[in-house]
């Protein structure tokens, strides 16, 4: 008797089992379209992110271009001790990581802050004008944004100018040659230029909260400021995080183009960061496998920030992991 009823038991496993995995596969092909309209991007994906990964085999070999891939010397983790005996390369990495924090801490804050000003905007013609507005340094190049700085900070450029009207300068400064200088040139660059593109997603995350909440806020007496403060900014919290996350991921990525554009040689130090190291060492003088060590260098320790920012924002989202 309870040899049937185990071998009843183990049918209706098998049973529910087959019903789950038949449920399964129905919920696939009734989101069939859905499916393709992904397809492409994941092809994209695959073809332009993980085949070229196989690339950083370069980096643990003495490449040469003309030899085949069986052909080369294979030299272990030589190119990563060069790199870590590198006084350059500690220069280098101080300063993109200066310049990521200041970009962080300004191209993420801002966004925010400038996102709910907007919406607290009430005249829609004038809030629509002032997001047009604001977005359209995002499609300016960064060649043009460039020289809008060179030229506003050029000796006799209108920065200067205003602040000797002002007096609180007594003879013009050139800061394009000042490396102290440099780095919040490029975070003001980048967040006027960036500021009303990256405020979009924020933006659309406090348009997305129930208007109920915002009228029992009133109800309870909030004011404008409490109102933000009690509805607002925990109506995008989750968004908050996921960007926090993003960017604290990309922190060491932050690019070459400003700072290329932006530099001289007087500013040298303080300007190149490691895509720039890279570039310099890895292609214009032709070692590519050292330059490709940089890159997994970077992959590396975004891929570290990555999971610290994801563990540190689950302790403040009630255990519950973002990513």
């Amino acid at each position: 008797m309870s040899r049937t009823g185990e071998e009843s038991g183990q049918l209706n496993y098998c049973f529910e089992k087959q019903q789950k995995y038949k449920r399964y596969f129905q919920r696939l092909y009734r989101q069939r379209y859905l499916f393709l309209m992904v397809l492409p991007f994941l092809v994209w994906v695959i073809v332009f992110k993980y085949i070229p990964i196989w690339g950083w085999t370069m980096a643990f070999q003495d490449y040469k271009p003309h030899f085949s891939f069986l052909e080369q010397t294979w030299v272990g983790f030589k190119y990563f001790i060069e790199l870590f005996h590198d006084r350059q390369f500690y220069l280098v990495l101080r300063n993109t990581l200066v310049m990521s924090l200041l970009s962080l801490l300004c191209g993420y804050t801002f966004p925010i802050i400038f996102a709910i000003f907007i919406n607290e905007i009430r005249h829609k013609f004038f809030q629509k004008t002032i997001q047009t507005i604001s977005y359209l340094p995002h499609f300016v190049s960064w060649v043009v944004v460039a020289g809008i700085f060179t030229k506003l900070l050029a000796i006799g450029g209108p920065i200067n100018q205003l602040l000797l009207e002002l007096g609180l300068l007594k003879e013009p400064v050139l800061f394009m040659a000042k490396g102290e200088y440099f780095w919040g040139i490029v975070t003001v660059a980048d967040l006027w230029k960036e500021l009303g593109w990256n405020s979009i997603i924020f933006l659309a995350a406090i348009v997305s909260i129930d208007e109920n909440l915002y009228e029992a806020a009133q109800m309870d007496g909030a004011n404008r400021f409490r109102q933000i403060w009690h509805v607002t900014l925990p109506g995008i919290r989750m968004v908050v995080f996921i960007m926090l996350i993003m960017s604290i991921g990309n922190l060491i990525n932050i690019g070459f183009e400003r700072q290329f554009l932006l530099q001289n040689n007087l500013v040298k130090d303080y300007s190149e960061v490691l895509d720039l190291y890279a570039l310099t060492y890895g292609i214009r003088v032709a070692r590519y496998a050292y330059g490709t060590a940089v890159g997994i260098f970077k992959s590396v320790v975004s891929i570290i920030l990555l999971l610290v920012a994801n563990t540190v924002v689950k302790r403040f989202n009630d255990g519950t992991a973002v990513l």
